[in-house]
């Protein structure tokens, strides 16, 4: 496990109807994802893990808490507000690593590496990037999360406050470890 001297606070985004794949990807392979990427949060150095959930209400994996998107039909911005508001974000984090339910390749080690490069980098922002393609998992610095908030809209998540400041995104090369697919149909 990765160590910070800041608790991180690792969340699996997983609210969504899951439209193009047919059903919420939170019970995509009878749960195995979400097991998956919340083993990824924990084992990568993720002390605390959340499972923002709406469309399917499912008992998180052991070790993570439920955080429930009441308006996750809104979309993303909606599931990355619910996590970004939450009491153990906001009161006890150094900052927080989100990650998405239907990226089931990415492994501890590639949350690992975002979470030791940011120890290494206060005050920025790191991302995941596969063969140069932006992804997930993204660890974002406890003093950005009031302006990631500020910038939520719609189905679009931290992803306009990084394009925004791209001179606090450090972005990491993970696709030695992962494909950074994410899959949106069965």
């Amino acid at each position: 496990m990765a160590e910070v001297d800041a608790m991180v606070v690792g969340a699996v985004l997983a609210a969504g109807s899951g439209r193009r794949y047919g059903k919420p990807k939170i019970l995509a392979e009878q749960g195995l994802w979400l097991d998956n990427a919340v083993h990824a949060l924990s084992a990568g150095g993720c002390r605390e893990v959340v499972v923002a959930m709406g469309a399917a209400i499912v008992t998180p994996p052991s070790g993570a808490k439920a955080i429930v998107v009441e308006d996750w039909v809104v979309g993303l911005s909606a599931s990355v507000r619910a996590v970004l508001c939450a009491p153990v974000v906001r009161e006890d984090s150094g900052g927080v690593v989100l990650h998405v339910v239907d990226m089931p390749d990415v492994t501890a080690a590639v949350v690992s590496r975002i979470v030791k490069t940011a120890a290494g980098a206060p005050g920025k922002i790191v991302r995941a990037v596969y063969h140069g393609r932006p992804g997930h998992p993204v660890h974002l610095d406890a003093g950005h999360l009031d302006g990631v908030l500020a910038s939520l809209d719609g189905d679009v998540g931290a992803a306009r406050y990084l394009r925004a400041h791209p001179e606090i995104v450090e972005s990491v090369e993970c696709g030695d470890l992962a494909s950074g697919v994410d899959r949106d149909e069965p």
